[in-house]
């Protein structure tokens, strides 16, 4: 009897044993790094959070020249273009900062995000509906990255060798080397700068006065053997049909020594 007795007392030990030895398994398992995972996912969402894009509303062309003439001045030391053209392509492309892409993405110069674009963007309806532009936490980061477009590509490589300041050259080379679809974006940047003076700004960079040889100031061209209506468009960033109406001209033909007027 007592030998039961003895044999039951041993067995219940040896299953309380087993039993507190398998409840320190179970409790001491949980202990991993599981509090260590959870911060970093959390500290990488944080990371990931844009900033507020911050832009600024101008009350006139003259007001968003002022603001921006000395980002213009610098971009034309460091990158030699023109702080005219700069100006020019910055009051025509963002409505002198104020249109709808601009105030959303401080992106003054129309600039697409283009393949290896890997800062911000949103989407804007342009040559096509949706397209990709690019996102700049600052108007100014807008102006250092139209000059970081214009001299990483190749196609715009033979305005750099125009002379200094030559923005009438530039405003052709430009669209020449497809910036903008627009046919008479040459015009319309040279009747800017001449209108507000930006060239002045040019001219404080290089410390000298500079003349273009032919500017649409002169308001007249006068036609030479080989012209046409198409090759002086092209010339002058208009379109033949500008050219027939400032001259109420019914046909397509000129003679040599004709003077065409170019603006009205």
């Amino acid at each position: 009897m007592k030998l039961k007795y003895l044999f039951i007392l041993v067995l219940s030990v040896g299953l309380l044993s087993s039993c507190k030895s398998k409840k320190q398994i179970v409790h001491s398992q949980p202990k991993k790094v599981y509090p260590k995972v959870e911060e970093k996912i959390i500290e990488k969402q944080v990371e990931e959070v844009p900033k507020e894009v911050k832009s600024k509303l101008f009350s006139s062309t003259e007001e968003y020249i002022s603001f921006f003439k000395d980002a213009a001045i610098e971009e034309m030391k460091l990158y030699k273009i023109p702080a005219s053209i700069t100006l020019a392509q910055g009051i025509l492309e963002s409505t002198s900062g104020n249109s709808e892409l601009t105030l959303r993405s401080n992106n003054h110069f129309g600039i697409k995000c283009h393949k290896g674009w890997e800062g911000e963007h949103t989407f804007h309806d342009d040559d096509e509906k949706g397209e990709c532009f690019r996102v700049y936490k600052d108007p100014k980061a807008s102006y250092r990255d139209h000059s970081l477009f214009l001299t990483s590509r190749s196609r715009y490589g033979k305005l750099f060798n125009f002379e200094q300041g030559d923005y009438v050259s530039w405003a052709k080379g430009l669209s020449e080397a497809g910036y903008a679809t627009d046919r008479r974006y040459p015009a319309k940047l040279i009747g800017l700068i001449e209108k507000f003076n930006l060239h002045t700004y040019d001219t404080e960079v290089l410390g000298k006065e500079f003349m273009p040889i032919e500017t649409l100031s002169n308001k007249s061209h006068l036609v030479e053997k080989g012209d046409t209506l198409y090759s002086i468009s092209k010339k002058y960033g208009l379109t033949v049909d500008d050219i027939k109406k400032f001259n109420k001209l019914s046909s397509n033909d000129i003679s040599i020594g004709q003077t065409l007027i170019l603006i009205k």
